[in-house]
């Protein structure tokens, strides 16, 4: 399958720019079933899309091009084959506002030139909100034109399913059912007013030309205005201090008053509903991608959803009641929140991840304290040379530079033998949960392609679920 969607883009890449495409590297995919792809040719670089959804292909072409003509910093379309679902885009590269600011932060905090370009992106979101929602198609909307009552039930349906019964966080349905009702007329008040940009946080802003650039708004509707901002502002890995986020919000309404008329204190009153909701959704989407879907990573970011539902609980109080809800919200705050990604299948699942130095190895939350650290800083270096350093340890020119060291065959020899002893011994004993993290300078070349190397090796000799997660590599795509 990897080899068709290589040769579809490629063939689209040569009928575009009339040359033919050098290198194809996969990047990282998110919380989609969206594939990206970077396309090297002779003199141009692109983005290949393969998406296998005609109508959200549809919705994001046609939103692209209404964008763009209102003077949007949005990706240009190159070229679409619609018959095989994919497409071509502007490459804006790979720096997003969300890596920005974890490089940036400073004792937890964002560096000024990080907050500028949050104050950037704000200034430019009523444009997507007013100026631009004027003529534009709803119609291309999926998988709804609004965010109306029946979207806020599946967000709400979504964190009940997926993450309070699958966490067994007590609840009586028929009284959260209640709230539920409740909740969702005071967020009606509000008014669809605008456009619903859906997913606006910092991981789909990239930084490119010294400004910002906007991407993955294929989910767009109708929509209050307030939903976009509680989502850049309360993204749960952004982090962002508290303070700051009062400051942006306070900066929105600086801005979006240049186009509308705003009742201040009415908009902050519903905005923390829209916080709250937004809240909800994030779990249950964590719930389900880590859960169903067994990817980890979605799984590691609950403690931070947490750590915003605490805040939320301790410094706001809507204007309604909605006591089964709250109930169910103070059990989250006050358990520690481990999941289990393994828990009910009983099998042993194996996660293997590559991490930077840097930033340190990634935590555990499956409650076993750990596991495997390979150092992979003694191995021969393919970021010491500069033809080396735009790709990663999953391109083909990396692979073949490391495979032909004997130093790197060697530490991969030792660790399989090592891990080899625990998995017999884990599926022994029953248990359910293995780690193993592979670290490098930078977590792009050889701490990837260790990882890469042991996951292939133990899902082709093993009965075991294999979980592979690139720290520095996938939270670009988060």
């Amino acid at each position: 399958m990897e080899n068709d969607h290589n040769e579809t883009l490629k063939k689209l890449f040569t009928r575009w720019s009339g040359e033919e495409g050098i290198e194809i590297i996969a990047l990282p995919t998110a919380g989609s079933y969206r594939q990206y792809y970077r396309i090297l040719g002779q003199s141009q670089t692109v983005v290949g899309v393969i998406s296998p959804d005609k109508l959200e292909n549809a919705a994001f072409l046609g939103f692209t091009k209404h964008f763009r003509e209102n003077g949007l910093s949005v990706p240009e379309v190159y070229a679409v084959n619609e018959e095989e679902n994919c497409y071509l885009l502007q490459d804006l590269g790979d720096l997003s506002l969300l890596q920005n600011l974890e490089n940036g932060r400073k004792n937890g905090r964002p560096d000024a030139v990080t907050m500028q370009f949050y104050k950037d992106t704000i200034r430019e979101l009523p444009r997507f909100q007013i100026v631009a929602a004027e003529n534009l198609n709803y119609n291309l909307c999926y998988p709804a034109k609004e965010f109306d009552a029946r979207s806020m039930r599946w967000d709400l349906n979504y964190f009940k399913y997926y993450f309070l019964r699958l966490l067994k966080i007590p609840f009586n349905e028929h009284l959260l059912e209640n709230d539920f009702d409740r909740l969702i007329l005071y967020l009606l008040k509000a008014g669809n007013t605008g456009f619903m940009y859906r997913d606006f946080q910092a991981r789909n802003i990239l930084l490119h030309e010294s400004k910002p650039w906007f991407i993955d708004y294929q989910g767009g509707r109708r929509g209050p205005l307030h939903y976009d901002l509680a989502s850049l502002l309360f993204q749960v890995k952004a982090a962002l201090p508290y303070d700051f986020r009062e400051e942006m919000l306070h900066w929105y309404l600086d801005c979006v008053s240049e186009y509308r008329k705003i009742d201040r204190k009415d908009f902050i009153n519903h905005y923390y509903g829209f916080v709250l909701i937004r809240l909800l959704q994030v779990m249950g989407a964590y719930g389900f991608r880590g859960y169903f879907e067994r990817r980890a990573h979605f799984l590691q970011s609950i403690p931070y959803a947490i750590e915003n539902v605490r805040w939320w609980l301790d410094h706001i109080k809507l204007e309604i009641e909605i006591p089964e809800l709250i109930k169910a919200l103070n059990a989250i705050a006050v358990t520690e929140v481990r999941p289990n990604i393994d828990a009910a299948a009983g099998s042993l699942t194996i996660t293997v991840s590559s991490f930077s130095y840097k930033k340190g190895p990634p935590p555990d939350y499956s409650g076993n304290g750990g596991g495997f650290v390979f150092d992979c800083r003694a191995l021969p270096n393919p970021g010491r040379y500069e033809h080396f350093k735009q790709f990663t340890g999953r391109d083909a020119s990396v692979i073949q530079f490391l495979e032909r060291e004997p130093l790197v065959a060697k530490f991969l020899g030792n660790v399989y033998k090592l891990v080899d002893q625990s998995v017999l011994e884990y599926q022994k004993r029953g248990f359910t949960s293995l780690q193993v993290n592979f670290g490098c300078t930078g977590g792009q070349h050889r701490s990837v392609f260790c990882a890469e190397k042991l996951a292939k090796y133990l899902e082709e000799k093993y009965s075991v679920d294999i979980s592979l997660y690139h720290t520095e590599l996938d939270k670009h795509w988060l």
